[in-house]
Parts: structure tokens; sequence; C-alpha cells
């Protein structure tokens, strides 16, 4: 049969991801300090765009027929079962209303799914651990003009835990002096304060500092020289070697431990970092669980209806399409932050219907969840769920934590008929723990037959797997300890 080539007219849809669908994307998994950069971002490029008084509303202006033709719509441009049908790549962040007639930032946790400390923030400090080094560093009366120019080097070269990021033949070679001579300007800010700072290990870190408080004995080095003991809580060995007694042993582990591994940690900017909320759990007066939004971190947008009202009549074309481009853009994202803020709390309050026992009584009433039951039950697909809960933080009267840890994974109850969250398994290992007496010591094997007692089908090995999950250790490291304190 001969072949005849032709020309055939076919018509297809084809999904297409435009600039404004990815960036609606990026919006639903943004935390709350993206966001706020990203509003920025846009404030200092569409002129149309302004951040809303504390004291105005500020609703989003409805654009006119002329704008609503050129605005993209969040709602239909996100439609989820499109872009799962139609591309089969899973790009689910639909914006999709759900008709609810309660307001977007608030929701009952008692409702249907149908109806209806996150960013970081560093502290400021007075000064900053380089500023006050850099202090220290001019006041040592005893250095030269070169070894002040070493010691500034060395403060630059700290890393944020408070030891040296580079050994000192580098910084040796880089300021082309001997290493002799860092090596010598590094002993001497050793004592600087807080002591054990520029330190090349935790072995002369943990020196330093008991050096400065006079207490670096014979034995207590023979204990810095066999740190993996120590962590391995061999202390019948460890003792042996320090050759003390055990009550001297006892003081020498004790102060041990309040030695300081990251001397720099504490000064550093990350160490004033507070997790705020971006959802607020509340009883409200009727003892129902309210959700909402915590309005200090949504950036409040608003179309700057002074500078439209004077570009309305422009007579030039490309002037109006600036206008018209710019207009649109702004109206799109306002709406587009609306409908994060209103999927988070959908999620949110779905998350809290189903954990209301963890709401009520605690971890130890936490039930297993999925992000599939989640996304059943409010329409949306597991990947909105998955991005909308990353990095999303909710403070409830049992504390703050990231969305995600809702998410628990079920184990089997003794019947059958009921399960339990791995979360609140991990809590009641935790606390079986931490109430054994100093006489009896708890295995693992008597910890499955607790939890078996009480319900709970769990084999050894989960036990041992949640057991080393909350760094807690073995029994037999246990017993070392608690003879090590006695």
């Amino acid at each position: 049969m001969a072949t005849i080539p032709g020309l055939q007219l076919r018509q297809t849809h084809n999904l297409l991801m435009t600039q404004q669908l990815r960036l609606a994307i990026r919006i639903l998994q943004m935390t709350g300090t993206e966001l706020g950069t990203l509003v920025e971002e846009e404030l200092q490029a569409n002129p149309f765009l302004t951040l809303a008084g504390n004291d105005d509303p500020a609703p989003a202006e409805t654009p006119d027929a002329e704008q609503e033709a050129t605005t993209p719509d969040v709602e239909s441009a996100l439609d989820i079962s499109v872009l799962d049908e139609a591309s089969g790549r899973g790009f689910d962040d639909t914006y999709s209303e759900d008709g609810s007639p309660q307001d977007w930032r608030t929701r009952h946790v008692t409702g249907t799914a149908g109806t209806g400390d996150a960013e970081n923030a560093a502290s400021p400090t007075d000064s900053s651990l380089a500023e006050r080094l850099d202090e220290q560093l001019r006041l040592t009366t005893r250095l030269t003009v070169s070894q002040r120019f070493i010691g500034r080097a060395l403060i630059g070269s700290l890393d944020p835990s408070g030891r040296l990021a580079c050994p000192p033949e580098e910084i040796a070679t880089e300021l082309s002096v001997t290493v002799d001579a860092v090596e010598d300007v590094r002993q001497i800010m050793l004592t600087f304060d807080p002591p054990g700072l520029f330190a090349l290990s935790l072995r002369e870190c943990l020196a330093a500092q008991l050096a400065a408080a006079d207490r670096l004995t014979p034995a207590m080095n023979l204990l810095l020289d066999n740190l993996d003991l120590v962590a391995s809580r061999h202390y019948a060995a460890l003792r042996a070697l320090c050759d003390v007694e055990e009550r001297d042993f006892a003081a020498m582990l004790a102060e041990l431990r309040r030695l300081d591994p990251k001397p720099g940690f504490e000064d550093t900017p990350l160490a004033g970092i507070t997790r705020v909320p971006d959802v607020i759990v509340q009883r409200a007066a009727d003892g129902e669980w309210i959700v909402r939004a915590n309005e200090d971190t949504l950036p409040r947008l608003q179309i700057d209806t002074g500078l439209r009202a004077r570009t309305r009549r422009l007579g030039d074309t490309a002037d109006r399409a600036f206008v018209q481009t710019h207009m649109a853009h702004a109206s799109w994202l306002i709406r587009a932050m609306e409908q994060r803020t209103h999927t988070l709390l959908r999620v949110t309050s779905e998350i809290m219907r189903h954990q209301k026992g963890f709401l009520d009584h605690g971890v130890s009433a936490l039930r297993p969840l999925t992000m599939k039951i989640i996304a059943e039950t409010t329409g949306l697909h597991e990947s909105t769920i998955s991005r909308v809960t990353s990095g999303k933080y909710v403070v409830t009267p049992r504390g703050l934590h990231e969305l995600k840890y809702f998410f628990t994974t079920a184990v089997g109850g003794q019947d059958r008929s009921e399960h339990h969250s791995s979360e609140a398994i991990r809590y009641r290992i935790r606390y079986l723990i931490a109430d054994e007496k100093d006489s009896a010591t708890l295995s693992d094997d008597d910890i499955v037959r607790q939890l078996r007692n009480e319900g709970i089908d769990i084999a050894r090995r989960t036990v041992a797997k949640y057991r080393d999950s909350l760094h807690i250790p073995n029994s037999v490291q246990r017993k070392r300890e608690k003879a090590a304190s006695a």
C-alpha cells in the first residue's frame, strides 16, 4: 500500500507553564521571610503596588472591564485537576475557592475541609562577636603591629562555632608570614573571651576553657585525649585510664559537660533565630478551636489608586501598554497572595480537625495522618499539601510546630482495630525512659512489653529505631552513665 504525503489540521489542548504560573507555585511554598522579600522586590519593580497602612483594611481594587480582560485569573490558571490531567506532572498548586462564607483569614477547626515563633529573624545585639574580639585584640598591649594584622585575619577566619575555618598554614600563606608567627598569635587569642575560640579541634577548644578556669589537670588531659570513650560512655575504661576515684571521676565528667563545644555559636546571628508562626490556633469563647492567619506575617498589598487615576487617559500606545501590563500583574499578585493564605488556612484547619486530640490532650493523643488523607478531604493534590506545609509554622497551646510535624505514620494496635501515631509512641518511649528508676534500666525488650501491655503492637527493632531518633542511648550506656553519676 503506497504512502501518500499530505497535510492535516488538528486542534489540541496543551498546558503551558507560564511565568505567572511558576510564580504562583513559588508563592504557595514560600515561607513568611521569602514572601516578604518577594513583596519588597515587587514594590520596587511595580509602581502601581503599594503597602497598605495598618489601619487600612486595603482590599484589592476590583479591576475595571479593560483590566479584567488582561488580568490572568489565578484560580483558573492553577486549576489542579486540569494540571494533573493535562500534564500528568503533578503541578498541583490550585487556589480554587471552596465557597466558604467565612473570612479567609479565620477558620473553625470543627468545620469540614470543603467549608468553612516561621520566619527567621536575627535578634539585634549591642555588638557582634567580631567587634568584641577586635576590641580585645586592640587592648592586648603585648602584640606588635604585624601580630595585630595576623589577629584580624584569624578573626575573619572563624566559623559559626568559633573554630578556625582554615588551618594556620593557609593563613600564613595568604599573609606571607611564617606558620610560627600565626601560631604564636593564635595561642594568645585562645585566651580571649569567650575562651576556646580559634581552636583547631574540639579537644583544643575544651582544653582552652579548662585552662582559663585553671582546671586543666593531668587527669583532665587524659580525659580529653579519650573523648571517643566519653561519647561511647565507656566510663570504667576511662576511669582506669585517668586513675582517679569514682567520686573524682564523676566530678570530672560533670565539669566536662559544663564546657561549651561551640563557644562562638551563641554570639552569631544564627543564635538569635526565632520561629514566627504563619498560623495561630486558639480556643474560642464557645470552646471550639479557631485557626487564623498571623497578620504580622502577611504583607498587605494594594493598588495605588491615585497613580492609576492619573494614568487613565494616557494617549501614547507604549505608555498604555506599560500601565495595563503592570496593573494586571499587580491585581494578579494581590489575588495570588490572598489565595496562598486561603489555601494555608484551609489545609491547617483540616490538619487540626484530624489532630483535635493533640490540641486537647497533647502529643500522646496524636493520630496517624498522611498528606493523602488531607488531600482527599480538601480536594487538593498531595503536592499542594506538601508545598503549603513546608516551612510553615503553627502556634498552638501545645507549642510551636511545623505543619509537617502532624503527619505521622501509623503503628498497629494489638486488636488491629486501632492505630497509633509514631510520634505519640516516640513520646511514650521518651516518657518511659525518663521515668525509669536509678536502680533499674529499661531495655528495648522491656519497652516492647510495656507498650504491648498498653495495646501497641510494636517490634523491638522499631523501638530501637525510635529511641535512636530521640538521641537516647541504649540501656547498657544508660547504666554506665548512672553508675558514673552515682
